[in-house]
């Protein structure tokens, strides 16, 4: 399937010189949005995947999906002071600044096969950030699950080495 298609580009956002790769029209998309979820689903089948981490918050449209088909828990990271239970947090750079990202620090049992989903790949900040987040839970990180990649912007090299699909890359 030509996902590429179904992805919409809107120039200019979120500000001037920012090409904007819009999934929203593919989520509309019944057969796109099947598409993409039984395609993580034969790529990950094999991998004993005990959790799917999604991180906020479009992660979690992908990683819901996916551990239900997988026979695995999902576990959302989210964005500070969204999560009720006592957490592991992560510090990360942005382009102007840093954000946060936090999991609940009982999420996942010690030794737990964890993979990681969102929908962009970018810089890499966000996923790398989510990677040390979950060093302290003494997990072993499988792979990444993204269905965009950003190429230029070389995200992957800020990323831990195991297994990084794309289905999608500009």
């Amino acid at each position: 399937m030509d996902l590429k298609s179904l992805i919409r580009d809107i120039p200019d956002f979120p500000k001037s010189g920012i090409l904007f790769r819009d999934i929203t029209t593919l989520l509309q998309n019944p057969e796109g949005l099947r598409y993409v979820i039984d395609r993580f689903t034969e790529i990950f089948a094999e991998q004993s995947i005990d959790y799917v981490l999604g991180i906020e918050s479009r992660g979690f449209l992908f990683g819901t999906p996916l551990a239900y088909n997988l026979g695995a828990g999902f576990v959302p990271v989210r964005k500070p002071g969204k999560l009720p239970g006592a957490v592991h947090g992560q510090d990360y750079e942005l382009e102007y600044g840093t954000d946060r990202l936090e999991i609940h620090q009982d999420a996942c049992p010690q030794g737990s096969r964890l993979l990681i989903v969102d929908d962009l790949l970018a810089t890499g900040g966000t996923a790398a950030a989510t990677a040390k987040l979950i060093e302290p839970l003494a997990c072993t990180l499988v792979g990444f699950g993204f269905l965009v990649e950003l190429s230029g912007l070389a995200g992957r090299q800020k990323l831990p080495e195991c297994d990084i699909n794309v289905l999608v890359e500009y």
